[in-house]
């Protein structure tokens, strides 16, 4: 099996819904390239081939492995320090041979500079062939590219190679006992020494990877603010001077899932930490990570959700009841159309998200690194970024829930098989609640998703409602819109209706003038924003479903033959969204 080769969804989603003709030009501004590709084909040719080559490594050599590394583990720690095990460390040669860790790169350090969706897209088929496997992987390219963005060109020179070559790892370092999501309570400090270094105190929870070798900190310089607006981030290198231990690694939990992967707690006394995106600037820079690590994760769970109902549709298959294959029955047959119905639409609605990303953290890098961006590109940047702010926590929130949600589906198309170790799906649904949690929980992104709502709404409420109120659908219809378009246009219509009703119910924004003008909403009260809050989740799975039928409805324009799959989408979940608007509407009532 070939996890790209033998996909003709993905084949299909990198041909014609990746948004190449922005994309490529951002990497190859010329041709012939140095590698001697004469044109975008000559690219997109050149990318697909890495792309057959880890699907063929991921589905041949690191899958069959995967349930032998959820045994071993990931290794052990001693003296302060983790060591991979013998499976672990055999990923971690074959990844560097293979050029994995360093595929979206710079070439000066040994990298391949491919576009980040080429990347992120073998980072989904690691995490199809094992889930564990994929979040240690991960560690390596995700803190090479903060510190190619963040940090001083010293600090490039010293690591991105190394980091490249499989030689260190590293990890990010916010979670603190007892301070969880509220990262502005942290109480890791970190005291000037003078000579532009800092002094690093504080005890860091459920880190992954943090033996790796270096690790990004969060702290607070003493003296800084209270709150998000004191955090500064830290580069820190567990080998100082003279091979003196920097930091120890003093746990390394044992957890219901992710096994082949080092989940860990940190110490720091009296480590030596160097200051990277400014001081006081940690959270911000933070984001930049957690955006990027938000939507791999997502990627991660599409894996996961292709590994689970690819056994579960091989085993209905083979599975003999009543005289016949299981996926033959009635309401098996339906299930197992749906689940997958709902995985090839996530998979659609990632790959734009995907292509949002990408042109955002080009131009990004651009612009910190060579000064100001054309208007064109200024403009190609905003727009890039607002959409990935705006679907990063719907697609890290939706593709994770479903993975939890889907994993245990597909145990029960095995039976009491599915509870067995023998069979694979038992381990993915363990692995499943790994990316449930990280990177934010399905809570957290949901508020992230309402604070969007409303910070739109309260910077321009005239904008905002008006973007509510445009013409009926059946006008549009009649106009000689395809099918496709008059239903999503029919689903938006009703979402937007019913989500106005719920800002008026929750926010009572007061009379007609005061809805328009943004004083009002400045003022809203926390009982007022409490109870828009009790909806937050709600909100965020609607908005999933909408942006999901926005792009599958995209992609029947590119592709007629793709219509299919929006009507089967649409099919189901309008139940779900006709449950949530009846949820807004008595609970409204009620409060």
């Amino acid at each position: 099996m070939n996890y790209y080769s033998d996909n003709k969804e993905w084949q299909w989603l990198f041909k014609n819904a990746l948004y190449w003709e922005q994309i490529l030009p951002l990497y190859y501004p010329s041709y012939p390239t140095e590698e001697g590709h004469k044109g975008p084909e000559d690219i997109k040719q050149f990318l697909e081939e890495l792309l057959s080559t880890t699907g063929d490594w991921c589905a041949n050599v690191i899958e069959p492995r995967a349930a032998e590394l959820d045994d071993e583990g990931a290794g052990k720690l001693e003296n302060g320090k983790t060591i991979p095990g013998p499976i672990l460390s055999q990923l971690y040669k074959e990844a560097s041979e293979m050029g994995a860790f360093g595929l979206t790169l710079p070439k000066e350090y040994g990298g391949m500079d491919v576009p980040v969706s080429t990347g992120m897209m073998m980072l989904g088929q690691l995490g199809r062939a094992c889930m564990a496997s994929s979040v240690q992987v991960a560690f390596f390219s995700c803190v090479a590219e903060m510190i190619h963005r963040f940090g001083e060109k010293v600090d490039q020179d010293k690591y991105i190679a190394r980091i490249i070559k499989g030689e260190i790892s590293g990890s990010m370092n916010l979670t603190e006992p007892g301070c969880g999501s509220d990262l502005g309570s942290l109480k890791t400090t970190a005291t000037p020494k003078g000579d532009g270094t800092y002094l690093l105190n504080g005890t860091k929870t459920f880190i992954t990877n943090a033996g790796g070798g270096i690790g990004l900190v969060l702290a607070r310089i003493k003296g800084a603010p209270e709150g998000l607006d004191g955090v500064s981030m830290f580069l820190v290198d567990q080998t100082h001077q003279k091979n003196d231990l920097n930091f120890r690694v003093t746990k390394n939990e044992e957890i219901i899932g992710l096994h082949g992967s080092f989940t860990c707690e940190v110490v720091y006394e009296n480590t030596v930490g160097k200051l990277i995106g400014g001081e006081n600037k940690g959270f911000n820079t933070m984001l930049h990570l957690m955006n990027e690590a938000r939507i791999a994760v997502a990627m991660q769970a599409l894996g996961g959700i292709e590994n689970c109902l690819h056994a579960a549709r091989q085993y209905a298959e083979e599975r003999q009841a009543f005289g016949r294959p299981i996926a033959e029955l009635p309401l098996m047959k339906r299930n197992l159309q749906d689940y997958e119905t709902e995985r090839d639409a996530i998979r659609a609605m990632l790959v734009d998200t995907l292509s949002h990303f990408d042109i955002y953290q080009r131009l990004d890098l651009k612009k910190r690194h060579t000064g100001d961006l054309t208007a064109a590109e200024k403009e190609m940047h905003d727009d890039a970024l607002l959409w990935t702010r705006k679907r990063t926590p719907l697609v890290k929130y939706y593709a994770c829930e479903a993975l939890v949600n889907l994993s245990q589906r597909a145990i029960q198309v095995l039976g009491g098989y599915g509870l067995m170790k023998e069979y694979k799906i038992e381990r993915v649904h363990r692995d499943a609640f790994g990316p449930l949690l990280y990177e934010g929980t399905s809570q957290i992104q949901a508020l992230m998703a309402l604070k969007d709502v409303v910070k739109y709404a309260v910077k321009d409420p005239k904008t905002f409602f008006s973007n509510i109120f445009y013409k009926h659908p059946t006008l549009e219809f009649l106009s000689g819109s395809n099918d496709w378009t008059y239903e999503f246009k029919s689903q938006h219509y009703k979402f937007k209706k019913k989500m106005l009703a719920l800002l008026f119910q929750t926010l009572k924004p007061g009379s007609t003038g005061e809805m328009f003008n943004p004083k009002s909403w400045m003022k809203m009260d926390e009982e007022k924003i409490g109870g828009l809050m009790v909806h937050a989740e709600t909100l965020c799975q609607a908005l999933s479903y909408m942006e999901t039928l926005r792009v599958l409805a995209e992609h029947a324009n590119l592709d007629k033959d793709r219509a299919d799959l929006f009507f089967r989408y649409s099919k189901l979940v309008t139940p779900r969204l006709e449950g949530i608007y009846s949820d807004w509407d008595i609970r409204t009532q009620n409060a």
